[in-house]
């Protein structure tokens, strides 16, 4: 476990690096963004592995070339409100550099000079990884201790975004891949806030046209594009079954929202087939597992206005009845 102290001494070096940083000194701690130090590419842009001169890692998220982020002025008070955010369960967003650069391009058979917003954000490093990593490979399978701390950090998490921030945050694209772990195997959630950074819309057409980012977006966002809470609602139901279960959902093309992942964790994990697969839990470890599975499913109700608060969650999570969602 690590002390408090070490904590303190890795934030307070993080937190003398400059809010605003040069395009140039990121390049170069990242090895000119090399397919070495790649740890990820989502909707938004890939993620680097970045040194520090003290060699502390750092995470460096390259969005993508000309990506439609908003003005200048907007883009820097965003990611001064999100660098405000402070949560143990949301990754800490340290720096950022949006910058005009000239870059040569063909156009029409012809070379010309053009500017290019060169935009990147800097993030706390997450030793080990993203939770996709783990919770679906059969050799590093988490015991169900460890799963259930995480369900609950993550619903931690977007207590904080959607209840305690001046207006909620909604995440739209929360899925394993976006949650990272860190050395305590404390889940954290990433990717937070892109909506406000390119603007609402062109982040839902972000997160639709990249594959392998479907299964997680609710039915109401995803064919309306209707963005609210209830829709991270839905996203966060089928983290926790896919967490509960191990189990990948089955979206493709013609399924995206897993509703055959849906049905199938509905007809499959009654009570009698929880007591079977975790045989080796007691009692009460198998009443949370029954908990999880019951509250996916409530999550991922088709009518938006029948799944519950991220308030109701939390309650029920940590032992409260909740009584809307056992209605």
């Amino acid at each position: 476990m690590a002390t408090g102290a070490s904590r303190g001494s890795r934030s307070s070096l993080l937190s003398t690096l400059p809010k605003q940083l040069p395009a140039e000194f990121l390049k170069e701690i990242t090895d000119g963004f090399s397919d070495a130090r790649k740890l990820g590419h989502g909707a938004f842009g890939t993620v680097y592995k970045g040194f520090l001169q003290d060699g502390q890692p750092i995470a460096v998220k390259k969005l993508a070339d000309n990506s439609p982020v908003a003005p200048e002025k907007q883009f820097k008070n965003e990611v001064g409100n999100l660098m405000a955010i402070q949560h143990h369960n949301i990754v800490r967003l340290v720096g950022y550099c949006h910058e005009a650069q000239k870059k040569v391009i063909e156009h029409n058979g012809r070379y010309i000079l053009v500017d290019v917003v060169e935009s990147l954000l800097c993030y706390e490093y997450a030793p080990k990884g993203n939770l996709d990593k783990l919770i679906f490979d059969v050799s590093s399978r988490l015991n169900w201790k460890t799963c259930f701390e995480i369900i609950k950090g993550i619903c931690k998490g977007l207590h904080f975004l959607h209840k305690e921030m001046d207006r909620p945050i909604v995440h739209l694209d929360l899925q394993p891949a976006n949650v990272l772990l860190d050395e305590n195997m404390v889940p954290k959630i990433s990717d937070f806030g892109l909506s406000r950074l390119f603007g609402e819309e062109q982040t839902r057409i972000n997160t639709i046209n990249v594959v392998g980012k479907k299964g997680y977006m609710a039915p109401e966002y995803l064919y309306r594009g209707e963005i609210s809470t209830r829709s991270d609602i839905y996203s966060l139901g089928v983290v926790i079954m896919e967490i509960t279960t191990g189990e990948r959902n089955s979206s493709s093309d013609k399924d995206m929202s897993a509703r055959d992942f849906v049905d199938k964790v509905r007809e499959t994990w009654t009570d009698e087939y929880i007591a079977s697969k975790h045989s080796l839990l007691d009692a009460g470890s198998l009443q949370e597992v029954r908990k999880c599975i019951e509250i996916g499913l409530k999550c991922v109700n088709i009518d938006q206005n029948k799944r519950p608060t991220i308030v109701e969650i939390v309650e029920k999570l940590n032992g409260g009845h909740a009584h809307r969602m056992v209605d």
